[in-house]
């Protein structure tokens, strides 16, 4: 039976999360072993074993953690913005700035993450994050900004594809630009897309 994470000392939660952002990010799912992940967070494997169960649980309870930082900065980062393309081109800009300042953790969703196995958990949905986005949206349909032809998820993943794979190919090509310096144009994009039509 696995401990209640919320018993795991703060710190070495942290250490372990470094830790799995760190070495995923660097080799395949299979190519990793429980141990690395125990080492290099300077933790016992029986506390991975104890708090985790398994390394699909531990990957993807760390990915969850990451995630939600994000989520975090996105809500942060709405406070006090009035105008509605503005707070979604604020939602655009710090996904691109917080996989710019983090770009091992789009390295650990190419290398290690099988969306297929991700989704039957239950971090796959992150309430947070995506929750954050369809208020967003939502809000947008309600106002009759954002298109009404297609349903709101579809918007929803419209968007998160497009930042997916902007991201993706950011780390391909060696992080030589930077993401948030194209981000007004990109956003302006992406907003002739989904706007709705006068």
């Amino acid at each position: 039976m696995v401990s209640d994470r919320s018993q795991l000392d703060a710190a070495t939660k942290a250490r372990i999360e470094q830790a799995v952002l760190d070495v995923f990010s660097e080799r395949e799912f299979h190519r990793v072993g429980l141990i690395e992940i125990a080492r290099a967070a300077n933790v016992s494997l029986q506390t991975i074993y104890k708090y985790y169960g398994s390394k699909e649980a531990l990957l993807f309870s760390s990915l969850d953690v990451w995630l939600g930082k994000l989520a975090v900065r996105m809500i942060d980062h709405l406070q006090g913005i009035e105008d509605y393309k503005e707070r979604l081109r604020k939602v655009f800009w710090v996904s691109l700035d917080f996989y710019e300042k983090n770009p091992k953790l789009m390295q650990l969703q190419m290398s290690s993450v099988y969306v297929n196995t991700w989704r039957k958990h239950e971090q796959f949905d992150n309430p947070e994050l995506f929750g954050t986005f369809l208020k967003v949206l939502h809000e947008g349909r309600g106002k009759g900004i954002i298109t009404d032809e297609v349903d709101e998820k579809y918007v929803l993943d419209f968007i998160m594809g497009t930042l997916a794979r902007i991201v993706q190919m950011y780390v391909h090509r060696g992080m030589k630009e930077s993401l948030t310096a194209q981000a007004n144009p990109m956003f302006e994009m992406l907003w002739r897309a989904i706007a709705k039509k006068p």
